[in-house]
């Protein structure tokens, strides 16, 4: 029998969640730009490319999260004027994405030395474009040394896309290694998300599957 969904913070109420039958498990579903947190015994998953999805918790309380974030940081100008003209920034960067993930955690009780942190995605997918997944990759491992935060888990880099499933309350991780058919599918939804930047600037062990 399905138990029912459970509750979710505040702020998170307009994420879609969904009941995996095969699995038994109700799965949060993030997009580039967004990210998750929840206190209960649920999933969070992705699509990754060149993005990068940063998997948090508290390793005591199991209180954790996921954000998606396609392009390092920005700039404060930037982001001045974007809170100045009203356009949400938390999530487009990478260091607002990462900001915002772990004050969501330690908003609901979780503790920052408590934090461990696992990382997916940084594929070399746009072969038009430079090696932004590298680029994702190098600022988040920069970003967790300069904040000290425990990196215990990766899978990142390489040429293929990812999907990503992740269990706060555990802190278990699973990766689908996307066969090349869906890199069209993929470059091309990251491709759009680059323009709409552009024209609106506003763990342990990990399970192969």
């Amino acid at each position: 029998m399905r138990p029912p969904l459970p509750p979710a913070l505040q702020g998170f109420e307009h994420v879609r969640r969904t009941w995996n039958d095969s699995q038994e498990f109700y799965s949060a579903r993030i997009l580039p730009g967004e990210y998750y947190v929840t206190r209960s015994d649920e999933a969070i998953s992705t699509t990754l490319g060149s993005c990068i999805a940063a998997c948090i918790r508290d390793r005591v309380s199991g209180i954790g999260g996921m954000n998606h974030f396609m392009l390092p940081a920005s700039t404060g100008a930037e982001s001045d004027s974007w809170k100045a003209a009203g356009l949400g920034i938390g999530t487009r960067y990478g260091n607002f994405a990462m900001e915002h993930l772990i004050n969501g955690i330690l908003r609901n009780g979780g503790l920052r030395q408590n934090l461990e942190v696992k990382i997916f995605g940084g594929g070399r997918i746009l072969a038009n474009m430079t090696d932004v997944g590298m680029r994702n990759i190098r600022f988040v491992r920069e970003y967790l040394k300069m904040e000290n935060l425990r990196l215990v888990a990766e899978d990142v880099g390489d040429t293929y896309p990812r999907m990503a499933i992740y269990f706060p309350a555990s802190g278990k991780a699973r990766v689908k290694r996307l066969r090349s058919l869906h890199n069209n599918v993929i470059s091309i939804q990251e491709k759009r998300y680059v323009e709409s930047i552009i024209e609106k600037p506003v763990a342990g062990d990990i399970e192969l599957f």
